[in-house]
């Protein structure tokens, strides 16, 4: 399972208004390789599901990860900070053995 706090739900849906779009959001999570960890998490609003998408939804808001993926993700918390330490999404993964201080990669 994928999650979302409800500070990282919120902006999803202020985000989503932003743009005009419907407030129901799907967004699509991915693992892709780069960084300065060797892995990086990929954040965007998909408006299609595919038949190899795995799909989640928490409060309100479908979740969408590619099997590759998933292998990394699993138990992953998706939250939003806007803190003075730094503003924007954040990855809670507990498959991660190290991050990099910007937050945006792992390594397994």
């Amino acid at each position: 399972m994928i999650s979302v706090t409800e500070k990282a739900k919120d902006k999803i849906i202020e985000l989503r208004k932003q743009e005009g779009k419907a407030a129901e959001p799907n967004i699509r999570v991915s693992v892709k390789g780069g960084g300065c960890s060797g892995l990086m998490y990929d954040l965007s609003f998909d408006e299609s599901i595919t038949p190899a998408d795995q799909v989640f939804e928490d409060k309100g808001v479908k979740i969408l990860v590619d099997k590759k993926s998933l292998l990394y993700l699993l138990g992953t918390t998706l939250d939003f900070s806007d803190g003075l330490n730094g503003k924007g999404f954040q990855f809670i993964n507990p498959n991660a053995s190290r991050t990099c201080g910007c937050g945006e990669s792992f390594a397994v």
